[in-house]
């Protein structure tokens, strides 16, 4: 039997040298190591094998199977090394020098919404930062005031990873660490925290004209001395008469938020029907803009700012959603269809 194994052994490693193909290397393994490989032929025979033999013998068997498995792994290694080589030398080279065909692409919609709305809000003296999509439930929930059961986590339909963490159902999930990012200069230096944060969330929800499982918002923040309700109605104002070019009416109505207090729902005239009623706005003739109100004490105080001496404001402007008033879409869906039929008369906006 130890001339048997040693024979599998050097077998297996002259046929290794001959294989340069991944399929024919799986091939060799399921020839030796597989369920009726010659390998595990031999293991089943050793029942026949007196008690003094059997341990010596398994424990040469079990050298035999590691050693081929290192040999095989170093094989694929190498094999999947040379095919990543002929795949890069395959491919044409890109000559950064070439003209430019502008008319193959445009920007999408909503970048184009996103972009205006930063160029805005820079005006204002507001910076513009980024922020992971997949966050922890503290990030999205706790630090917002929304602790472990509580009932408003109902209201968004969330994707749990198999980690914990979580697909950010908002924008917001990135005050607490805003907070603690600019409170310094906020508490030693009298800069106020004045940022926005866009990104692309997601909810489990069922996609009709005007709900979407994955969309975009812009999440706002200011943190001062003495900021109040009006700072919030200037801001908000000041920039959709920007994006819109025009007057936009409005109307403000009370909303609950757990990390704002007290807390608005900012609404706009639907531009798609002239406030006259359609499937976009739910034949009510508004469109839910911007849930919006002052910092709740609570959020401020997890993010490390006394609620005694600073208040702020915070926003969360709906991009998918200013996008379709803005261009005329009429179905939510459309951003995310890829349908360049759809989209690609935005090409001339920028």
């Amino acid at each position: 039997m130890k001339q048997k194994l040693e024979e599998i052994r050097a077998r297996a490693e002259a046929e290794l040298q001959k294989i340069d193909a991944l399929a024919d290397l799986e091939a060799l393994r399921v020839q030796v190591l597989g369920k009726k490989g010659e390998l595990t032929a031999i293991l089943k025979s050793m029942g026949s094998l007196s008690a003094e033999e059997r341990p010596k013998m398994g424990q040469l068997a079990n050298e035999v199977r590691q050693s081929i498995e290192a040999m095989l792994a170093e094989k694929t290694k190498q094999l999947k090394e040379e095919q990543m080589r002929r795949e890069i030398e395959a491919t044409p080279v890109f000559d950064v020098s070439a003209p430019v065909d502008l008319t193959r692409g445009s920007y999408h919609p909503i970048t184009l919404v996103q972009r205006e709305c930063e160029r805005i809000f820079k005006t204002m003296g507001f910076t513009v930062e980024d922020y992971s999509e997949i966050v922890t439930d503290y990030e999205c929930f706790e630090s917002l005031n929304i602790p472990k059961a509580h009932p408003a986590r109902d209201m968004q339909d969330t994707y749990y990873l198999e980690n914990g963490q979580l697909l950010k159902t908002q924008t917001s999930a990135a005050q607490n660490a805003i907070y603690k990012k600019y409170k310094d200069a906020l508490i030693n230096d009298g800069v106020p925290i004045k940022a926005i944060f866009p990104g692309r969330c997601f909810r489990n929800e069922a996609t009709d004209a005007c709900h979407e499982n994955t969309f975009f918002q812009m999440e706002g923040v200011m943190v001062d001395k003495n900021i109040s309700i009006s700072n919030l109605i200037y801001f908000m104002k000041t920039m959709l008469s920007e994006v819109f070019q025009k007057d936009i009416k409005v109307r403000l109505r009370p909303g609950f938020f757990p990390f704002v207090e007290p807390g608005f729902e900012l609404d706009i005239s639907c531009l798609i029907c002239g406030g006259e009623g359609c499937p976009s706005c739910k034949h009510s003739g508004w469109l839910e803009l911007c849930p919006c109100g002052m910092i709740h004490p609570a959020v401020l105080r997890d993010g490390g700012i006394d609620p005694e001496e600073y208040t702020g404001f915070a926003f969360g402007l709906g991009l998918t959603r200013l996008a379709m008033m803005k261009y005329g879409i009429k179905d939510i869906r459309d951003l995310n269809s890829g349908s360049l039929k759809s989209l690609s008369q935005f090409a001339d906006d920028e």
